[in-house]
Parts: structure tokens; C-alpha cells; sequence
């Protein structure tokens, strides 16, 4: 996984630099690393869903799709992507 990601889900990181970090993901076209953000429990839900959000501008359905469809994101989340697939 890239530093970016790194940034992002490490919770000693000033959520500034976070959110930051998921805007480099995105502005990359990191669909994969973005939708572990999105799947990882333990993190915030505001990097969550920006994560989330970033799929949508990255255009990527397929993975919206996938989180749509799984079982153990929550339903919030599940709608959301549902929604942007």
C-alpha cells in the first residue's frame, strides 16, 4: 500500500493530514486502496465516507458495485455507495 494510505489510516495523523491523504488517493485513481478505506472498521467514518465519495469522482463503479453488495460494511455505507454506483 502507498504512504498516502498510510496516512490516512494511521490514527496518530492530525485528520487534516488524513484527509489530505484520501485527496492524493483520489487524485491518483487509487480505486483499491479507496475502497479498503471504506471497509476498514476502526476507521473514523468521516474518512469512510470521503473515501467513499472519492470512488464517485474516480468514476469507480465497479468497486461501488462490490461495497454495495457487502454484507459486512454498514448498511449507511452500503446505501451510500449504492446510491453513487
Amino acid at each position: 500500500m502507498s504512504t498516502p494510505f498510510q496516512t490516512a489510516v494511521k490514527s496518530t495523523v492530525h485528520h487534516t493530514h488524513r484527509r489530505d491523504a484520501i485527496n492524493r488517493l483520489i487524485e491518483s485513481d487509487e480505486r483499491m486502496t479507496l475502497s479498503v478505506i471504506v471497509q476498514l472498521d476502526g476507521l473514523r467514518g468521516e474518512f469512510r465516507r470521503q473515501a467513499l465519495e472519492g470512488l464517485a469522482d474516480c468514476r469507480a463503479t465497479a468497486e461501488l458495485e462490490t461495497l454495495a453488495a457487502e454484507q459486512t460494511l454498514e448498511p449507511a455505507l452500503r446505501r451510500r455507495a449504492h446510491d453513487l454506483a
